[in-house]
C-alpha cells in the first residue's frame, strides 16, 4: 500500500468516477484504473462496485474512505512538520553543558536563542566535560558545551568563549596576604576540587604541571560533584580551591575569599558536535548563536 495509490482511491471515492478523478489528478484514466486494481488485488478485496460505465463504493470501500483519509492527512502533518523544522519554525535540540558553562556563561546566550526561535525546545542537560563530550560520542546530545580538554578524534570543536579560573582560600589564609605564590607551595595547604573528568579540574592539574608540580602532591582534603559544594566547602576554611572567576565573583565580592597570587590560564569553551552523526538545522542555528 502506498500513499499514491490511497490518493487515487480517496479520489475516485469521492467522485466515484474514474475519469473526473484522473483529471484532477493530472493521471490517466488507465494509470488510475491500474492503481484501483492493485490496490484491490493486494488486499483481496473490492472496494467499489462497477455499474455500468461508472463505478460505486461498495460496503468494504465505505468502511475503508475514513482511514484512507486519516492516513493521508496525517502525511500532510508530517510533511508540514518536516518543513517547519526546515524554516526552524519547530523542532527540538538537546544540548549538554559542563557546570560552569551552564550556570553562568549559557543562560542569557539561551534566551536570546529562544527569542530568535521560540518554536525550538531546548533541552539542556547538565554534568563536568566528560559526561558532555560522552553525550554527543553516544548521541545522547547534539552540542556539547564544556571548558574542559576533549580527546575525542570523532568529535568537532569550535571555541565560543573563555573564562579564566583564580586559586581561593579564605581572608584569613596566608595565601591571601601573600604578593607571590610559587608552584611549590601549592603542596602546602589542603585542596578542595571538583571531581576528576571536570573541565576545571584538569585545567588546573594541568597549570599545576605546566609550573613543575605532580598534581598528585596537592593534598586534596574533600572532592565534590558541584561548583557550589565546592565554593561553600571553601569557604568553610575546608580549604584552597581554583574557580571559575565568574563562579567565585560574589564570594569575593563580599570578602568570604580572597584571590590567591597564583595565575592560571584562561581556558576556551568548546562547542562539541559529533563529525558524522545527523546536524539538525536548529543544531546549525545554535552553533551560530554560540559562536
Amino acid at each position: 500500500m502506498t500513499l499514491e495509490r490511497l490518493r487515487i482511491f480517496v479520489a475516485v471515492a469521492e467522485r466515484e468516477h474514474v475519469t473526473a478523478a484522473a483529471r484532477v489528478l493530472n493521471l490517466t484514466q488507465s494509470a488510475v484504473s491500474n492503481a484501483l486494481a492493485a490496490l484491490e488485488m493486494e488486499h483481496q478485496v473490492r472496494l467499489f462496485d462497477r455499474v455500468g460505465r461508472g463505478v460505486v463504493l461498495n460496503e468494504t470501500g465505505r468502511a475503508f474512505l475514513p482511514e484512507a483519509k486519516a492516513v493521508l492527512a496525517r502525511a500532510v502533518a508530517a510533511e508540514a512538520a518536516l518543513a517547519d523544522m526546515s524554516a526552524l519554525r519547530r523542532g527540538r535540540l538537546t544540548v549538554f553543558a559542563s557546570q560552569t558553562i551552564a550556570s553562568y556563561w549559557l543562560p542569557r546566550r539561551l534566551v536570546a536563542f529562544h527569542t530568535a526561535h521560540p518554536g525550538i525546545e531546548l533541552d539542556v542537560a547538565i554534568g563536568n566535560t566528560r559526561e558532555a563530550a560522552e553525550a554527543v560520542l553516544h548521541g545522547a546530545a547534539e552540542i556539547g558545551l564544556v571548558e574542559g580538554a576533549v580527546d575525542a578524534p570523532a568529535l568537532s570543536q569550535a571555541t565560543v568563549g573563555s573564562d579564566r579560573l583564580a586559586v581561593l582560600v579564605t581572608p584569613d589564609h596566608p595565601w591571601a596576604t601573600r604578593s607571590r605564590l610559587a608552584a611549590e607551595d601549592l603542596a602546602a595547604t589542603p585542596w578542595v576540587l571538583r571531581e576528576p573528568g571536570s573541565g576545571t579540574r584538569s585545567t588546573l592539574e594541568a597549570a599545576v604541571r605546566a609550573a613543575g608540580v605532580d598534581p598528585a602532591a596537592l593534598p586534596v582534603a574533600m572532592t565534590l560533584p558541584s561548583n557550589e559544594a565546592v565554593l561553600a566547602a571553601a569557604e568553610a576554611g575546608a580549604g584552597a580551591t581554583a574557580l571559575s572567576e565568574s563562579v567565585a565573583y560574589a564570594s569575593v565580592a563580599a570578602g568570604r575569599l580572597a584571590t590567591a597570587p597564583f595565575a592560571l590560564p584562561e581556558r576556551p569553551f568548546r562547542l562539541l558536535r559529533h563529525k558524522e552523526r545527523y546536524r539538525s538545522k536548529a543544531g546549525d542555528a545554535f552553533t551560530a548563536a554560540m559562536s
